[in-house]
């Protein structure tokens, strides 16, 4: 048995650019500034380690706690809003592998996602994912994605014994996986890996890589 562990935008969901546009519309409706969409240049490129890095190096008059407060709900609405308007579309492929690795016993699921948990399961949905059914660690959890990815760890695999491949698309889930020795797989072409797929199209080729 073993542990598939998963991101979602870029990975899972064509969400990349809605998320960054409605983030970044958010933080700008909230405080009337420009939110840097390099996420490259964050320590930490979750949800909540963006906006903590914001309030440090450009909005030091909020709390974080207080922008995370007044910032989160506008984000939502402008998920909600542009996904009412335009459905997300999964990563061809990506209903089918998760389903298939649900209602097989030689596997266990968790989702490990830099978003806000409520963003997020609103995207899987829009998608046509049943969130109810996934294991999900979030934003909601830590400001580290090492750290999403061990709360997902532990809500799926309280042993932590289980062997953990990681579906991810960005530089980094790369730079994660090598600090917690977890088997990586890159979809999509955002950046290079030696592992790398384009997509869960073949079922059979993707499994190769568990």
């Amino acid at each position: 048995m073993n542990h598939v562990m998963l991101d979602i935008d870029g990975t899972l969901i064509q969400s990349y650019e809605l998320d960054e546009q409605c983030f970044v519309s958010a933080v700008q409706e909230v405080t009337g500034l420009t939110l840097s969409s390099d996420w490259e240049d964050y320590p930490h490129a979750t949800d909540k380690g963006i906006l903590q890095t914001f309030v440090e190096r450009q909005a030091p008059h909020y709390s974080f706690e207080t922008l995370e407060r007044l910032v989160k709900p506008v984000f939502i609405r402008n998920i909600a809003n542009t996904l009412r308007n335009e459905p997300a579309k999964e990563i061809p492929g990506a209903r089918d592998f998760v389903s298939y690795l649900l209602q097989s016993d030689q596997h266990i699921v968790s989702i490990a996602t830099g978003g806000w948990g409520e963003t997020a399961k609103l995207k899987l949905e829009s998608a046509g994912f049943n969130p109810n059914g996934l294991v999900m660690a979030s934003s909601n959890d830590h400001h580290s994605r090492t750290q999403i990815m061990r709360v997902a760890q532990s809500k799926a695999d309280q042993s932590a014994e289980l062997p953990v491949t990681y579906f991810g698309d960005a530089s980094w889930d790369v730079k994660a996986c090598k600090e917690l020795g977890i088997n990586l797989v890159i979809v999509g072409n955002r950046t290079q890996h030696h592992q790398q797929i384009n997509d869960f199209s073949c079922l059979h080729s993707v499994l190769r890589y568990l």
